[in-house]
């Protein structure tokens, strides 16, 4: 399909020379690479693509399209070089000019618990920039994208929503997209004589009385082979070469023959439902990836990549097609897809984000309020130990058996949900029009092992925001918590046990002996003790009121009456660049008695794949004076996740009168303001680990995206939440 050549603004390449001059040879440059790297798989006929040629495109302003592709040490780019050929042939092939760029895309696997995790979060914004940058200065009027993995789909959703906002306020032509997600890596498996080996260490470690050890092995060694859980073994091992189970150079030995057992070579996205695949789902919902390329498990043929790049004549020189408009009208959708597959808590600043970017004036409440219209059931059934990873999903959608989120969106509006059926997307029509096709739509045609459900598991589903007396806004991803969990932590006291950074908490987490030590120090006062007894398990009261602390303690631990609050302060976005809790969330996940008494809360964020009671992105952060910078070591808290509520409990009214009373304003109290005062200063000081270009200074929190200010204050569409048409301007 012949592609309609740009209609309005200014074509720069007519009125200056040099352009002409300077980029028919990197077109032709790109387009001679293709065909070689296609090789018998071309299928784009006698080559055409004279420099007169493009030289004539460039002055008539056909369509140039860039494709942006990612860095290869990333595994879901490794085989952008296959993608972004075929789409290249196809691009001249419909009269439009073809370019190639590519952002650097950071692993958060790779950075995960060191220093590069605190640019994470800001590599999205950094995407956006310099996806802006070289858009603008190149004079590119749409985008073929190969999404990838963390942060990169999400910052080049932000970029193309802002240009597109920012062309048409310009008079230029609205700026089109389509994103082909890079396919989903299969996930690997333990080797047979690593498994054996395995086995015989479990044998070692029950015959040595560590039965917690054994169990916690078992249950790591069931889950297909990830990077994730190539972490929960990591302190399994520690864990076990602290107790003489197994050397230091064994340790080393299992990680080694694991962590090579892990990726396919041909990369991809994790099969886990990180931040990789919610963003999958997310960008899908956003109406802004064609289902040609979807759900893939290798990199699309040339007859999807077609599929995919012949729609884009629809969009071209269309307003209502222009990335922020598509953005716009599918939000709700995007939330609601997220929340129905239990995606990632990182996507509840990026969906704000991109909203933001794209000219409207949106935050977490916002997020809320959609969410609170109409309860979104479960109907997402993954799971990393039963065979139903992303990459299964995958391999449904490519056998014809399901439509990926075409399907989800089915059965939303099979269970009730309300869903624009109308919103636009990269097909060039809208998702009523595609779900008249409904060869392969329902779930049911998925018999064995589905993952998508027609029945609901929960009748909720999703990230829950939080409120409390010391903090504005945190959030909690309530389906990363199964019903029993969710039982044990919700409506429970919680004693705090409070960590200034992520290394603290992550040495003590894995120090075999942390819950002997937080007994033998007295962290927890035992008349508090028994009062959080009387709360958490009122029919244990009366047999244990009476008994010493060492026995208190122990029966409290052990039948997981006692629950844990684990407070890791100063990683919020202007301390230390938000970086991820995942790797201490996997350790008390990986250590089946942390596990069932201990909950982080944090002003970081966490993993997509993070599962378990994972409370995070506390706004205000502790640098900005947040309470949770005030909290110390033996404070109460209330934890209310079914009621969307944390409080910290008065101590003394518990333990004198019983009275479950609330603290007013904990910076009032002078040893807290003395303590945060000494906190504040350390916190300014570890900031200087991250580079000062990098650090995320004149940003917004994390209810409002973490976006550069200036971002923020030129957002001035209002959006309605029962309009289609919230266009309208602040007066």
């Amino acid at each position: 399909m012949l592609f309609p050549k740009i209609e309005k603004g200014i074509n720069p390449y007519s009125a200056n020379v040099q352009g002409k001059a300077n980029e028919p040879i990197t077109v032709a440059g790109l387009l001679d690479r293709a065909k070689q790297i296609l090789g018998p798989l071309y299928e784009g006929g006698v080559p055409d693509w004279t420099l007169e040629e493009i030289y004539n495109r460039l002055e008539s302003n056909a369509p140039r399209i860039a494709i942006i592709g990612g860095s290869t040490d990333h595994p879901a780019h490794i085989m952008d070089y296959l993608t972004s050929s075929r789409a290249a042939i196809r691009i001249w092939q419909n009269g439009g000019v073809p370019f190639y760029f590519s952002t650097p895309v950071m692993c958060d696997g790779t950075a995960q618990s060191n220093q590069g995790m605190s640019y994470s979060l800001q590599s999205r914004n950094a995407v956006a920039q310099m996806v802006v940058n070289q858009l603008e200065a190149h004079s590119y009027h749409g985008a073929f994208v190969i999404q990838g993995c963390d942060k990169q789909p999400l910052g080049v959703v932000s970029a193309l929503a802002h240009l597109d906002r920012l062309r048409k306020s310009r008079g230029d032509a609205p700026f089109f997209a389509t994103f082909a997600p890079a396919h989903v890596l299969q996930g690997g498996t333990i080797p047979e004589d690593v498994i054996v080996k395995l086995n015989k260490m479990y044998d070692k470690a029950v015959e040595m009385g560590h039965q917690d050890i054994a169990d916690d092995l078992k249950d790591t060694m069931s889950y297909i082979l990830q990077c994730s859980s190539n972490t929960a073994f990591q302190g399994v091992f520690e864990r076990a070469v602290d107790r003489k189970i197994i050397t230091k150079d064994e340790h080393k030995y299992f990680e080694m023959r694991l962590a090579v057992a892990t990726c396919d070579d041909k990369g991809g996205v994790c099969a886990f439902n990180g931040t990789g695949n919610s963003s999958r789902h997310l960008v899908a919902g956003l109406g802004l990836v064609h289902p040609a390329v979807e759900l893939l498990t290798q990199p699309p043929n040339q007859q999807q990549i077609n599929e995919t790049i012949d729609a884009l004549a629809l969009l071209i020189n269309k307003p209502e097609f222009g990335v922020a408009d598509i953005v716009h009208a599918n939000i709700k959708n995007a939330i609601r897809i997220h929340s129905a597959s239990g995606g990632s808590t990182n996507l509840m600043m990026h969906m704000v984000a991109a909203m933001i970017y794209a000219g409207y004036q949106f935050t977490l409440w916002d997020v809320e309020k959609i969410h609170k219209e109409q309860p979104i059931p479960d109907l997402f059934d993954y799971s990393l130990t039963e065979g139903r990873d992303i990459f299964s999903l995958a391999m449904q959608c490519c056998s014809g058996n399901s439509r990926g989120m075409e399907t989800l969106f089915f059965e939303l509006l099979n269970n009730g949900v309300e869903m624009d059926q109308d919103a636009l997307t990269v097909t060039g029509t809208s998702w009523l029009t595609r779900l008249k096709y409904t060869d392969s739509l329902p779930a049911k045609k998925v018999k064995e092992n589905p993952i998508i459900l027609t029945k609901p598991r929960r009748p909720f589903s999703g990230v829950d925001i939080l409120r409390g007396n010391f903090f504005e806004s945190a959030v909690v991803k309530i389906s990363g918590m199964p019903t029993p969990q969710l039982n044990q932590f919700d409506n429970k006291l919680a004693f705090v046990l409070y960590f200034e950074n992520e290394d603290q908490a992550n040495e003590s987490l894995l120090d075999s002996q942390l819950i002997e030590k937080i007994k033998e120090n007295y962290l927890f006062d035992r008349n508090k003790l028994i009062q959080t007894l009387k709360y958490n398990a009122p029919d244990r009261f009366e047999d244990l009121k009476d008994a010493a602390y060492n026995e208190l303690f122990d029966v409290l631990a052990k039948e997981g009456i006692l629950k844990i609050a684990v407070i890791i302060a100063g990683q919020g976005p202007v301390a230390f660049g938000m970086p991820e809790m995942f790797t201490p969330m996997q350790h008390i996940n990986a250590n089946r008695i942390l596990k069932r008494i201990c909950t982080i809360i944090s002003d970081g964020r966490y993993s997509g794949v993070t599962y378990g009671a994972a409370i995070g992105h506390m706004t205000p952060e502790s640098m900005e004076g947040g309470g949770i910078g005030y909290l110390k070591t033996g404070d109460i808290l209330h934890l209310q996740l079914r009621n969307k509520r944390i409080d910290l409990v008065n101590s003394d009214e518990l333990v004198n009168k019983s009275n479950l009373i609330y603290v007013e304003d904990l910076k009032l109290e002078k040893d807290r303001k003395e303590l945060y005062e000494d906190r504040l200063s350390k916190i300014k000081q570890r900031q200087k680990l991250v580079a000062a270009v990098n650090r995320m200074v004149g940003h917004t929190d994390a209810s409002r995206g973490v976006v550069p200010i200036q971002v923020f204050e030129e957002a001035e569409l209002i959006y309605k939440h029962n309009s289609h048409d919230s266009h309208a301007l602040l007066p």
